[in-house]
């Protein structure tokens, strides 16, 4: 399997030309190699009777190709009225057996040449085999080389490169056509390379952000050993930015031209899918002169993003991919499959903060706080830290909150506990406003699955990419051993949500303003810290409150209003539920 330029160039003692050369070098090599090759077979040719061709694929040339297909159709166009019928057909090797491969509109396909029976019958075991154009993403001339040789070298045929399924996972895969003929494999080469440029969606030009402080620093090894490779393959131009602090993708977003690009790619964790789906939204609102210090309907970013998993939890990789895969991620890429994403905007007193996925207030943005305040350490290590810590100062946050269901009557709520009271509130545009108050250990909102290594079925399962909805789950007051088992079921088969303290609600938007100015936090000691930052408290002292958004930590003096946006930002991935469903392993507290 081709992974690095390193392993793929020594692939059969072969390597594969640049685009710009292949046809340039193609017939230079012809001359010497082939000629000499066909006066060998042409004195074994002679006391063959009837005139049969021989089977040995990489002697062969135009002149032996099948009488159907005349040498004035394979220069042809590729234009066809039917999709079934034979642009180009010949003979190759693959392996070890000579093949009858035929291309069309739509695959290439290839069946071993049997010889007849001595009763004239021919073998009944002809397996055909095929490789459809819209799974290939590159075709490339072979040639062998010797050690240092830049340029020219033997020629051998033509290689395919296609993508292959197994689950949720994507392999690139190659086949091998070998001929020695330049003339039979520029026409393959230049037919397959008319039908591939067919393909509108796939990208040609991308923008890529890497985050090289990512989880344990290997970012920038994943993008240029696993990413790089896979883009050059398929003739993709990269513009590469290396972050060089946070905010860096961001600025870089709302400056440079957009026009020149087909998609944006960011190499990281959470934050950084973070910085740059918000900084491509935010982008579309300069564009289309949007006021962002005002409730407004955002418009669709302009341009994809794709994800290239390389952080510690990978949320949205993970829900838009299925898997945590970086040469997965990059297929999706390259083959240009495209899911659009439903987004959500936070504003706080009418002036919107950022753009994003998720969100989390209460014990979910506690344990970030707690993380943050800790980034010396290792990231397992810190993650276990904050999540210990919260534990044991596990309190309730007293506030109130407001939702507007995605339709009147949503079936889901759980039995309300006795410290909260409710009432409907008519909304200006005519749906109905529900509030609640009181004491709450975690409050979600989020408007895609968010699976994870440590849910696999998602932090939030009943909702998915782009249904036009968020999840909103509030998990109140309760003990420690009872909240320490909601949190276990997110790794197990059974319902998480089957707690009297836990309710879910299927919204359209949400307010959350907190009703208390206490500091949490106060209590804390933290006896391997220094003096100065023993009494920190996790609420700052403007009585700013910590969120979770997309894992990134943000404060907010007062209430967040949070509202979903369909399809507004398109990824690079597929819908998860037309994708064959493959088993995840995990480990949870």
């Amino acid at each position: 399997m081709f992974e690095t330029p390193r392993k793929s160039n020594s692939v059969r003692g072969g390597v594969w030309s640049e685009s710009q050369e292949e046809l340039r070098e193609m017939q230079p090599v012809s001359a010497v190699d082939t000629s000499s090759r066909a006066k060998k077979k042409k004195k074994k040719k002679k006391p063959q009777p009837g005139g049969k061709r021989s089977v040995s694929a990489p002697q062969l040339s135009t002149e032996a190709l099948p009488e159907t297909v005349s040498s004035e159709s394979l220069q042809g166009e590729c234009t066809l009225n039917n999709n079934d019928e034979p642009i180009v057909r010949g003979i190759f090797q693959i392996g070890k057996r000579s093949y009858d491969v035929v291309l069309t509109a739509t695959r290439v396909t290839w069946t071993p040449i049997q010889p007849e029976t001595p009763t004239g019958d021919a073998s009944s075991q002809r397996k055909e085999a095929f490789v459809e154009l819209k799974d290939m993403f590159a075709v490339k001339v072979k040639r062998r080389r010797t050690v240092g040789q830049q340029s020219g070298g033997t020629l051998l045929g033509i290689t395919l490169f296609h993508c292959k399924r197994k689950g949720a996972k994507l392999k690139d895969h190659e086949t091998h056509l070998n001929n020695l003929s330049v003339d039979h494999c520029e026409i393959w080469f230049k037919h397959l390379k008319a039908l591939l440029s067919g393909f509108r969606n796939r990208p040609k030009s991308l923008k890529v952000f890497v985050n090289p402080t990512s989880h344990k620093k290997e970012a920038l090894r994943v993008y240029m050993d696993e990413v790089a490779p896979l883009f050059k393959l398929a003739d993709i131009e990269a513009d590469l930015t290396i972050t060089e602090r946070k905010g860096h993708a961001l600025s870089v977003l709302k400056e440079c031209e957009l026009d020149i690009y087909d998609g944006v790619v960011c190499v990281g964790g959470d934050g950084t899918v973070a910085e740059v789906a918000h900084g491509l939204l935010l982008r579309a609102q300069m564009d289309a002169g949007r006021d962002t210090d005002s409730i407004f309907t955002p418009v669709q970013a302009a341009l994809p993003l794709g994800i290239i998993p390389a952080g510690s939890t990978d949320i949205v990789a993970c829900s838009v991919h299925g898997i945590r895969r970086p040469v997965t991620a990059a297929l999706h890429i390259i083959m240009g499959h495209r899911q659009p994403v439903d987004a959500c905007s936070f504003s706080s007193l009418g002036r919107l903060l950022r753009f994003g996925f998720s969100a989390m207030f209460g014990f979910g943005g506690r344990t970030l706080a707690y993380a943050e305040r800790h980034r010396w350490m290792p990231p397992s290590q810190r993650r276990e830290m904050a999540l210990i810590k919260s534990l044991a100062n596990l309190k309730p946050e007293d506030c109130e909150l407001s939702f507007l269901p995605l339709k009147p009557g949503t079936d889901g709520a759980q039995e309300q506990t006795k410290t909260r009271s409710k009432k409907d509130v008519r909304d200006s545009e005519g749906g109905s406003w529900q509030t609640t108050q009181g004491l709450f250990l975690n409050i979600s909102i989020m408007a895609i699955p968010c699976l994870c290594s440590m849910a696999p079925r998602g932090l939030a399962p009943n909702t998915r990419l782009n249904n036009g909805s968020m999840a909103l789950i509030m998990a109140g007051n309760t003990s420690r051993s009872d909240f320490v088992k909601h949190l276990k079921r997110y790794n197990s088969v059974n319902n998480q949500f089957s707690f009297s303290f836990v309710e879910t609600h299927t919204v359209k938007a949400v307010k959350l303003r907190p009703r208390t100015q206490g500091c949490w936090a106060d209590e804390v000691s933290e006896d391997n810290e220094e003096s100065d930052s023993k009494s920190a408290p996790i609420i700052s002292s403007d009585g700013s409150y910590p969120w979770n958004i997309d894992g990134d930590l943000l404060e907010v003096p007062s209430e967040l209003y949070i509202r979903v946006h369909p399809e507004l930002l398109t990824l690079f991935g597929e819908n998860l539920e037309e994708a064959e469903e493959s088993p995840v392993k995990c480990s949870c507290i």
